[in-house]
Order: C-alpha cells, then sequence, then structure tokens
C-alpha cells in the first residue's frame, strides 16, 4: 500500500477508477439534496473537510520523506495546493475576494483532475487514495462555502480571479526556471497522459493554457449565474 515501486498498473476509467468518480458525485449530490438537514451538522463537515485537507497535504510529503523521495518540485506550489491553503484560511476567516478564487480554481479543474489524474499507482495504493481524497476534498469544500456559508461570486470575479491567478503564475513561472520544476504545470504537461498532453508545446502550449483557462472559468460560472437566479427569484417572491 506504501511501496514505491508496486501497484504502478492505474488505468483511466477502470472499476476503480469510475467507482472512485461515481462516490464522488454521490458526495456531492447529497451535499446539495440534503443541505438543509446537514445545516445543523455544519460544524462538523467543516471541520472534517478541514482536517481531511490538512492530514492530504502533510500525509504526501511526509510519505515522500520516509520513502527518500521528496525533491524540491515537491513543494506544495501545485494549484491543488493553492486551492488548499486557500480553503484552509476560508475556514478560520471569511474572504470574499479568497473565495472568488478558490471558486474558479477548486471546483472545476479539481474534477477535470481527478478525470484525467496525474497519478500511476492503483487501488488501494496510498497516493491513489490521497490523490483522489484530496481532489475531492477541494470542490467539497467550495460547496460547502456556498451552501452553510453563503458565498456567493459576481460575474465580475471572472476576469478579476482570472488576473489574479495569471499574476500569481508570472513568480512560479520564474520559479520553474529557477530551480528547473513544473509548479501549475508552467514549464510542461504532467509526464502522465491529462488533458494537458494535448496542449501542444512551446508557445502554443501557453496560448492554449489560457484559453483553456478562461474557458474553465466561464463554465465554472454558470451554475453560480443560475444560483444567483434563484436567490432573485426568492428575493421578489
Amino acid at each position: 500500500m506504501f511501496s514505491v515501486t508496486g501497484m504502478q498498473t492505474f488505468t483511466f476509467f477502470s472499476m476503480t477508477h469510475v467507482v472512485t468518480l461515481v462516490l464522488f458525485s454521490l458526495a456531492c449530490f447529497m451535499f446539495v439534496y440534503y443541505r438543509k438537514k446537514l445545516t445543523s451538522y455544519s460544524r462538523i463537515v467543516k471541520w472534517t473537510l478541514f482536517i481531511t485537507l490538512i492530514l492530504c497535504e502533510v500525509s504526501f510529503h511526509l510519505w515522500l520523506i520516509l520513502t527518500h523521495q521528496w525533491e524540491v518540485g515537491d513543494l506544495p506550489l501545485q494549484l491543488c495546493s493553492l486551492s488548499t491553503f486557500l480553503s484552509l484560511f476560508l475556514f478560520l476567516k471569511k474572504s470574499q475576494k479568497v473565495f472568488n478564487l478558490l471558486f474558479f480554481i477548486g471546483l472545476l479543474p479539481a474534477i477535470l483532475s481527478m478525470v484525467t489524474p496525474d497519478i500511476v499507482y492503483q487501488f488501494p495504493h496510498f497516493r491513489f487514495l490521497k490523490y483522489f481524497l484530496h481532489h475531492s476534498a477541494i470542490p467539497l469544500a467550495v460547496l460547502y462555502f456556498i451552501l452553510f456559508e453563503g458565498y456567493r461570486v459576481p460575474r465580475k470575479a471572472i476576469i478579476t480571479s482570472y488576473l489574479t491567478l495569471n499574476v500569481i503564475a508570472v513568480p512560479v513561472f520564474f520559479l520553474n526556471v529557477w530551480l528547473d520544476t513544473n509548479f501549475f504545470f508552467l514549464a510542461s504537461p504532467s509526464e502522465s497522459e491529462t488533458l494537458l498532453s494535448f496542449f501542444g508545446s512551446g508557445i502554443m502550449y501557453y496560448i492554449n493554457l489560457e484559453i483553456a483557462a478562461i474557458i474553465v472559468f466561464i463554465i465554472t460560472y454558470i451554475p453560480m449565474e443560475l444560483l444567483h437566479k434563484r436567490d432573485n427569484k426568492k428575493v421578489t417572491e
């Protein structure tokens, strides 16, 4: 389960992969469908997600250290780590601006990462369990903030959050050059075959990244737009 060389047989859309995606979908459905009944348990949900995110981040680095694999490229500077830190911050302190960014980078991107995961380990390896639990907890945290803390995202946040992410990406890009790393996958696509594998190389890779990012942001906002309309309808009734 914790082996470095064993169980490296992950297959896209294998039975375990599909079941994991179905379980995540069911968890999201339960969150939304039973939101009123879960309101009285919101603090339990909150701290469960908080602890889960911390354990996923810490256990991953602990495994790398104990198996003598940790290197500078494993610093928590990937997009999922940023989403994790933003979520942890919001669990402790309210911030509309922080949530706006988390909404766009922590919802659909995390789900897409589960559809085409950047892993080689199969269930029940630790890396498989950690990867999917971590990438499930992030969008579930986003749902928690929307359903139980009443966060909403204005339409203008599509542009402001997109620009914010690009501003963050600039120092990350130069850090990659300095450390020969691949944080945010700005240096190249993942070694595993993911959606980024179809983005080309060189300047086209960055152009496609920018185009994909704005498309993902727009698609992510669609349910929020519907939620705004529902809220406005309730106010006028």
